[in-house]
This record gives C-alpha cells, sequence and structure tokens, in this order.
C-alpha cells in the first residue's frame, strides 16, 4: 500500500474529542482504525467485566475511568504502559467478540457483502478505504483521509443503512449495532501495519471458516 494513501495521527495538529459512553478523537485527514459490534455480541455481564478490568488498570495508573478526560490522560503515558493496556482490556475485549455471543448474522455471506457494499460505496469521495474484515458479530476497517468532524457521522451512515437493508432482508426490525463503536487514530506506519495484520489473522485465531468472514485486502 503506498504511504502516501494515508496519513497518520500529528500531535501538533488540531483534534477534536467528543465525548459519548467513550471518547472520540478526530482530526483531519487522519487515518482510524474503526471496530463496530451487533447488539448482541457481549452480553451485559461480559460487558461489565471488561468495563471493570479497564478501571482496574486505569486506576493502577492513576486515571479516574469515571473522568470525561481519562482518554486524554491516558494517550499521555509512555509508550510501555499503552501497549499493555491494549494487551489486557484490546485482547480480552476482541477474545469476548471472537467468542460469537448472540445471533452472528455477519456470518452469512449475503449480509456480510451488505456491509461490505456500504463500506465501498462513499469510497474515494468521503475517504480513502484500507483493509477491512467482517467477522460473524464485529466489523473491522481502516479509513482515512476524512475532514474534521465527520469520522462520527460516516460510522452512523454505514450502520444505519446495513441495519435497515439487513433488518429488511431477514425480515427483523429494531437496532441491529451497538450505538457506540471503538475508534483509534493510528499513529504511525508501524501501527498500521499492525492493524492490517491483525485483521488478517483475526479469523484464525476465531477458528472460523473461509465462508464464515468477509475480508478485503486493499490493493497495493
Amino acid at each position: 500500500m503506498a504511504d502516501s494513501a494515508f496519513s497518520f495521527f500529528d500531535p501538533v495538529e488540531p483534534i477534536t474529542i467528543t465525548r459519548g459512553h467513550l471518547p472520540h478523537w478526530d482530526q483531519t485527514g487522519a487515518t482510524y482504525f474503526i471496530t463496530w459490534r451487533t447488539l448482541d455480541s457481549l452480553p451485559l455481564p461480559v460487558w461489565n467485566k471488561l468495563l471493570s478490568l479497564r478501571a482496574a488498570w486505569l486506576r493502577t495508573h492513576k486515571i479516574d475511568a469515571q473522568d470525561p478526560e481519562w482518554r486524554w490522560h491516558f494517550e499521555h503515558l509512555s509508550k510501555a504502559p499503552r501497549l499493555e493496556f491494549a494487551r489486557l482490556f484490546s485482547t480480552n475485549l476482541d477474545m469476548e467478540l471472537d467468542a460469537c455471543h448472540g445471533a452472528c448474522l455477519l456470518r452469512r455471506a449475503e449480509l456480510a457483502r451488505i456491509v461490505a457494499d456500504s463500506l465501498h460505496h462513499f469510497e474515494g469521495a468521503r475517504y480513502t478505504l484500507g483493509d477491512y474484515i467482517i467477522m460473524p458479530n464485529h466489523v473491522h476497517l481502516l479509513v482515512g483521509g476524512m475532514e474534521r468532524n465527520t469520522m462520527l457521522a460516516q460510522m452512523k451512515s454505514w450502520k444505519r443503512w446495513t441495519s435497515r437493508e439487513i433488518n429488511r432482508h431477514v425480515g427483523r426490525s429494531g437496532r441491529l449495532w451497538q450505538d457506540e463503536g471503538f475508534d483509534h487514530l493510528v499513529r504511525s506506519e508501524a501501527a498500521f501495519k499492525r492493524f492490517r495484520r491483525y485483521m488478517a489473522e483475526n479469523p484464525v485465531k476465531a477458528k472460523l471458516r473461509p465462508s464464515e468472514y468477509l475480508h478485503w485486502v486493499r490493493p497495493d
């Protein structure tokens, strides 16, 4: 993949922090690794266990998980504890997602294709699409080149359209996706490559058959 296709987090450029249940960092033209999941992918006891795990780790680094600024404080830790946090919390989160809680509708190829089509729809017009993988109950993707303050709106647009189309396809109604997703500003080319490698390895770790996921790799 050409380096010029994606830009990475610049600590001297302005950022916007939007707070919901999770803080979201936004910077013009930056590249994001985004995950969103189906509403039934993490049962409440599992999610509460993960939040408790995160809060306990943050306390050991003098960060209050209830503080709206906790992500800002976290980002100013040195590299070693940030990597430790990723191994602890992100790894446990991924393990629970890969356990395939819930209906796992996206295991069906025709439903995964609806998500893929939505990701490609505005490629080149609104954003630059990197690799993505559609797992049975969640989606990972790399995306860059957005205008400032548009990342969350674009994520909502993907989820709104795919929810409507998937519900219509299977004859159901109601919410399909969890309200908020997880998004990370990609800091470097090395981190970008790690996220690509993670997506490639994800179905192997989850012990999925090729028919149970959809992985797209951006041509170099």
